[in-house]
């Protein structure tokens, strides 16, 4: 009997979108070994660089994250092929240039992802594997199919699936690439990008180890904290997957199981459950595309948002008259990132102090953030609102001025970012035009003048919202 010698093609494509990495990468590890010759390929996708929704911050950390991929392939012999136009058209073209047999791609939940996958699939082989969720969608459903639109039954389907192995290691080699017209990495614009982040898998690495190893074992005391670094940081680089949210989960899982004490252990389960809410808001628009532009209850569609373009503006620009809200939207503006708690606080802001659309706010985060995120974006913003699956309560509404007491005590995050209020007195820090005259004076810090007096007031404000739910429950 004759023994049949294993079949690999001439050449593959590896096809990377949101997964700018080498290590626990499923596409590349499938291309490998499937393929003698792996041509490692980027888009510059018009359709994407040109959206309403993409800001020059987030193209920016992607452009480095693409300098930084394209160094790590040459150290192993390889290079990033870079080209631009529509993806089925460069895919077509390069199949005929390398006589690649097939394409290895990491799956997406966007509806522009899907409908682009779909329209390539149809015309060549596209191999699809998950990445962007620690599980495959598929095995975070419920019995009977359907998807989960409550967190904590998602929750613990999710935590009863079984790892499939450790993270897989970056290949140490990988085959030469073929003579190719391709637009070198180094030639990329370079718009300026936030120093605060630094894009590439080695630092998403070294940010995820100095994490775990320290802050993670304090993150439920140190979290919602905007005026202390508590958080990991690394929602840049799982949003372009220069880390997989699978070697995330599997380090605090392994951070689990060494605790050390139970606030440890605490700590980590709190930190994994934000994962989770990860995958779960990329599950819920995998299943609900028509979220990203409507809301979820249907009921809550029918309130009559205010037209004030006017607060808009001072939303935007951080000149409400609230501290902790202005201080948000310019950390924002300024690094095109915000502490998840500032994040909450503004959007409750716009959305029941203003009672402005939260499309608009979703709108302008998604072009402000690095971290940007279609389903992440779309499902925080609809929790704010009480719109969403599992989302909070439409009556919950953050009062600006003790969200800003307690979790900015001192008041550093709010005079760290808005500096016309550094000489105010700790106990004014959050409601400013409170202080006397004569005080306001002294310090060089007169409302009106110097800071804005608040644009509306918080309780007035908190029943207009409360009212218009209600006639939209009707």
């Amino acid at each position: 009997m004759r023994e049949e010698k294993n079949y690999r093609m001439e050449a593959s494509i590896w096809w990377i979108r949101r997964d700018l990495r080498l290590s626990d990468n499923r596409p590349l590890r499938l291309a490998l070994e499937q393929a003698k010759r792996v041509i490692p390929l980027f888009i510059l996708d018009p359709e994407l660089l040109n959206s309403p929704y993409v800001g020059q911050k987030r193209v920016a950390f992607l452009f480095e994250g693409l300098r930084q991929l394209n160094a790590d392939l040459r150290l192993r012999g390889s290079g990033l092929v870079l080209q631009q136009g529509d993806p089925l058209q460069v895919l077509h073209q390069l199949f005929k240039e390398t006589g690649a047999q097939a394409i290895f791609a990491q799956a997406d939940v966007s509806p522009y992802a899907k409908k682009r996958d779909e329209r390539v699939g149809r015309d060549l082989p596209l191999n699809l594997s998950y990445g962007v969720t620690v599980h495959s969608p598929g095995q975070l459903l419920k019995p009977d199919g359907n998807p989960y639109t409550l967190f904590t039954p998602f929750k613990h389907r999710w935590k009863s699936l079984p790892f499939s192995g450790r993270p897989l290691p970056a290949p140490d080699n990988l085959p030469g690439l073929p003579a190719l017209d391709t637009m070198e990495a180094s030639n990329l614009p370079d718009p300026t990008s936030s120093a605060a982040f630094v894009a590439g898998e080695v630092e998403a690495q070294r940010r995820l180890a100095a994490f775990t190893d320290s802050d993670l074992l304090y993150y439920t005391q140190g979290r919602d904290r905007m005026d202390l670094d508590g958080t990991s940081g690394l929602s840049p680089y799982l949003k372009f997957g220069m880390i997989s949210a699978r070697q995330v989960a599997w380090a605090a899982i392994e951070a689990a199981a060494g605790a050390r004490d139970e606030l440890s252990r605490t700590s980590i389960e709190t930190w994994l459950t934000e994962l989770i809410w990860h995958d779960f808001y990329s599950v819920i628009l995998d299943y609900y595309p028509e979220n990203l532009k409507a809301a979820f209850r249907k009921e809550l569609n029918r309130i009559q948002w205010s037209e004030d373009t006017a607060s808009l503006a001072a939303w935007k620009e951080g000149r409400t008259g609230y501290p902790v809200v202005d201080a948000g939207m310019r950390q924002l503006n300024s690094m095109g990132w915000m502490h998840n708690r500032a994040r909450m606080i503004t959007a409750s802001f716009l959305v029941k102090d203003l009672l402005i659309d939260w499309q608009e706010g979703q709108r302008y985060f998604m072009q402000q953030l690095i971290d940007g995120d279609p389903a992440s974006n779309n499902g925080g913003w609809q929790w704010m609102a009480g719109t969403g699956t599992d989302a909070a309560p439409y009556f919950r509404i953050f009062n600006p001025v003790l969200q800003g007491q307690k979790f900015d005590p001192q008041g550093a995050y709010v005079r760290r970012w808005v500096t016309e209020l550094k000489p105010v007195p700790d106990e004014y820090i959050y409601a400013p035009w409170t202080m006397p005259s004569d005080l306001q004076r002294r310090v060089g810090c007169v409302i009106g003048r110097h800071y804005p007096r608040p644009i509306v007031m918080h309780a007035t404000a908190r029943q207009r919202a409360l009212d218009a739910y209600r006639r939209a429950r009707l």
